[in-house]
């Protein structure tokens, strides 16, 4: 009887240890598509989107020329289009500029210019290393409270989670104006990144470069 007791209790513990592991697995990718699900309502295209004043826009890497990614630029189109519409009256670009020869702000910046902004109306984010650094910049350094977001559509989510869940009230606009290469690795990586983004929410710390308060809005 022992034994028998002793082997049934072995398979609930494997069975539970199964279940446990699946668990695990499959957190990361339910967990993606609640945030896609939960969020597909605030997000918009430039018609529909509402004015809030400040629009945010999230780095997305240069070419080897230093001229913004075929993603970035679609993502600075959107925001200009926000801009000219006057749907928002400042840009926040962010991005990276950890290295002399690398400034995503600044390409952006100056693409920004090109299509007609005016200088005093761009605000370059030059700590915005990752979402979580661009939100938190956005609520503590530039004080920005209410933001239009652009990014593509499977970022969207993600980047309106990091920054409401840090005090911004956001609404997403899409910047999906063609098809992107590498898009399936983009949207397989953005699961380890929601989950990511999970943990952000949890601990809030501050991003790594701080600075002064710039404030943005009146």
């Amino acid at each position: 009887m022992s034994m028998r007791v002793t082997r049934s209790a072995f398979k609930k513990v494997v069975l539970a240890v199964i279940l446990l592991a699946g668990l695990i697995v499959a957190f990361p990718f339910v967990w993606y598509l609640f945030l896609h699900w939960h969020y597909d309502g605030v997000i918009h295209g430039v018609d529909s989107a509402p004015a809030a004043g400040v629009v945010i826009v999230f780095g997305a890497g240069l070419r080897g020329d230093g001229f913004p990614s075929d993603m970035l630029r679609d993502r600075m189109d959107v925001a200009v289009a926000l801009y000219k519409q006057g749907k928002a009256q400042k840009l926040l670009v962010s991005g990276d500029n950890r290295f002399e020869n690398y400034n995503e702000p600044g390409a952006m910046m100056a693409y920004a210019v090109r299509q007609g902004v005016a200088p005093e109306d761009i605000q370059p984010d030059y700590g915005g290393r990752r979402t979580y650094d661009t939100c938190y910049r956005a609520r503590h350094i530039f004080q920005v409270e209410k933001a239009l977001l652009v990014t593509q559509t499977f970022h969207l989510p993600r980047a309106l989670f990091t920054c409401s869940q840090l005090g911004v009230k956001v609404v997403g606009v899409s910047a999906d104006l063609q098809p992107y290469r590498r898009i399936r690795w983009f949207t397989i990586r953005e699961v380890g990144a929601a989950l990511q983004s999970l943990a952000d929410a949890v601990q809030q710390k501050p991003a790594p470069v701080m600075g002064d308060p710039i404030p943005l809005e009146d």
